[in-house]
């Protein structure tokens, strides 16, 4: 059972202030959301994937103590760049094993979403990162949602929250972005 937003909130807060104890009180009420998010991301990578959720969660954990200039703004924020630091993880992953691979290695992951409709098809991280890319430069908006619920695994109430939108514009803004980059990705498949 994950902690009380709020109290969460309260750590983030403190932490950011200078209160390293609060820290350590945070670490295990985030831990089981983290090792989730993980384990989500993980699902969509392919079988023989090296990296493991506690690695994964380890090294997230790693650059989120690092991140000195963040403002905290609450459980949902914290998340969401969790959510970003672990998409960096596997980017970072997949792009070492396409050079070892020299072009060969490419990574596949399950293109499914946080509502649990599915794409049916196998997407390359790198590809969709590119096309992620596209869509920032055209839809900076959808391109974040899109990050916050398919990388994220946040709920449409939380992206609202990060976002400072309302429900149903995060709605509009999924739902735009999951046809873009559908048509996107079919595009810039090979033959």
């Amino acid at each position: 059972m994950s902690a009380p937003a709020d109290d969460i909130t309260q750590l983030l807060l403190d932490w950011q202030g200078g209160d390293a104890a609060a820290l350590q009180a945070l670490i295990p009420k985030v831990e089981e959301v983290l090792r989730a998010q993980a384990r989500a991301y993980l699902r969509r990578e392919r079988g023989d994937h090296t990296l493991q959720p506690t690695a994964l969660v380890n090294e997230a954990y790693l650059r989120l103590v690092r991140q000195s200039r963040v403002q905290w703004q609450g459980r949902a924020h914290f998340f969401a760049i969790a959510a970003k630091s672990m998409r960096r993880i596997l980017l970072d992953h997949a792009r070492k094993t396409a050079s070892i691979k020299r072009g060969g290695g490419f990574i596949r992951v399950a293109a499914d979403d946080s509502d649990g409709a599915a794409y049916g098809k196998d997407l390359d991280l790198l590809a969709l990162d590119l096309a992620l890319r596209r869509l920032a430069e055209i839809a900076p908006r959808q391109a974040k949602a899109v990050e916050l619920r398919f990388f994220g695994g946040l709920t449409l109430e939380e992206t609202a929250e990060v976002l400072g939108i309302s429900v149903s514009s995060v709605k509009v803004d999924w739902q735009m972005a999951k046809a873009w980059l559908f048509k996107e990705l079919q595009e810039s498949r090979p033959p």
